[in-house]
């Protein structure tokens, strides 16, 4: 009996909804799921000085809204264009703001990987983050995805962008500590 797979490159599986390539670079899926895990474990733990280390000097980071990316606009709520401003973004929330004691958790969803033709690669990874309050209080807090480009320098992973993509336009409070 054919199962419809026999006369099919073996590189290939065909669903119902799309193509997989069976030969994808697994090594390049592992290396950014690791970036993502400890960029948010970072976040999470309060390493808020080791943050902009996952960005190349000339990095980007914008946080922007889901409405707002589909229309092309530019600026977000948050926008860096170097570590340099990442650094200023993290000394500003030590020293100089104020706001209500706070933590975040994130649960990300697997990265959809893209090779580039240069030294890196396209990622697209879901993520949800929970705020948990000083009070113990903690609630839903962000959702969306985040669109990336990894650049690999000696080896080590890096942001050369990271585009926060939020699905809401709403956001509860300040946007103090980075998503």
């Amino acid at each position: 009996m054919d199962d419809g797979h026999r006369n099919r490159p073996s590189s290939v599986l065909r669903h119902r909804f799309s193509v997989v390539r069976a030969d994808m670079n697994i090594e390049l899926q592992l290396k950014i799921q690791d970036l993502n895990a400890r960029y948010a474990q970072a976040i999470d733990g309060n390493k808020l000085e080791a943050w902009p280390d996952f960005f190349t000097e000339d990095g980007r980071y914008r946080v922007t809204t889901a409405e707002n990316f589909e229309r092309g606009l530019p600026l977000g709520m948050i926008y860096a264009t170097s570590r340099a401003m990442l650094r200023d973004r993290v000394r500003s929330l030590r020293d100089a703001n104020v706001y209500e004691a706070q933590r975040y958790r994130h649960i990300m969803a697997s990265p959809l990987v893209t090779p580039d033709e240069g030294r890196g690669a396209r990622a697209q990874t879901g993520f949800l983050v929970a705020r948990i309050m000083h009070t113990g209080e903690t609630m839903l807090f962000a959702s969306g995805r985040y669109e990336d480009h990894v650049v690999f320098d000696d080896g080590a992973a890096r942001f050369a962008e990271k585009v926060v993509i939020l699905d809401s336009r709403l956001i509860d409070t300040l946007l103090a500590i980075p998503l």
